[in-house]
């Protein structure tokens, strides 16, 4: 006869539920070790402290209510009095003393006002007067130096008009003095020639003009005309310009 320990089967279950359990427990550890491992860690950084909260205030308690005073009795109504007789207002002697000198002030600032437009245009003709003398001095000057500027060129016009006749004398008597005349000439005759000069006084050409009618006295002339280069000149040479073209006339007695 076989002997059968008593519970042996239920130990049996409760061991292999325990070992169940382990191992699953053991398979669960590892797996969530593994994902806590492949997450990524996240850390915040901060510059500065995060101030903290201001606390509440406390709530004052509320204040006691005082207790309300019980409305008054009615007075009594009192009887009606007779109004007063409105006597019409009397004029402010203050307020038209004040629209006087307001007045007088206002006067006063006008009159000083014409007064100082009156100085204004005195100044001002005063201004104008002085501006058209000083320009009526500056006509006179000018006038002045306008003449004295005309009185001077005539001198000099005049300098230079005398100079011119000298020269031109100069240049007759040295042309006369190389005219050898022919004898025996009758009456008076005229040899007139036009010359045109050179700066230096060289004579570039002679052109007959109108004969004497005797042709030995016209070339006596001439003759004389050629002999006498070279002419006197001015040492201007701003007045060659009125001894470039000379016309030249000789009588015989002259």
């Amino acid at each position: 006869m076989e002997y059968r320990e008593p519970g042996r089967l239920r130990a049996g279950a409760l061991a292999l539920l325990v070992h169940l359990g382990f191992l699953a427990l053991l398979i669960f550890g590892v797996n969530w070790q593994t994902q806590q491992q492949q997450q990524p860690m996240v850390v915040d950084l901060w510059t500065s402290l995060p101030q903290p909260e201001p606390a509440a205030r406390p709530v004052p308690p509320p204040e006691p209510k005082a207790h309300e005073p019980k409305p008054p009795k009615p007075e009594p109504k009192p009887e009606p009095k007779p109004e007063p007789k409105v006597e019409p207002a009397k004029p402010d002697i203050k307020l038209k003393e004040r629209e006087r000198k307001e007045k007088l002030k206002q006067q006063e600032q006008l009159k000083r006002q014409a007064e100082e437009e009156r100085l204004r245009q005195r100044e001002l003709q005063a201004e104008q007067a002085k501006e058209i003398e000083r320009q009526r001095q500056q006509q006179e000057a000018l006038k002045q130096q306008q003449a004295l500027q005309q009185q001077l060129q005539a001198q000099q016009a005049a300098k230079q008009n005398a100079l011119v006749e000298d020269y031109q004398q100069r240049i007759r008597q040295k042309i006369k003095s190389k005219i050898n005349a022919p004898p025996g000439l009758q009456g008076n005759p005229v040899a007139e020639f036009d010359v045109i000069l050179l700066p230096d006084g060289g004579i570039l050409r002679i052109t007959p003009g109108r004969s004497s009618g005797n042709p030995s006295y016209d070339n006596a002339v001439e003759n004389a005309i050629r002999k006498s280069e070279p002419l006197p000149l001015p040492p201007d040479p701003a007045l060659f310009k009125k001894f470039r073209e000379l016309h030249l006339r000789y009588t015989l007695n002259e």
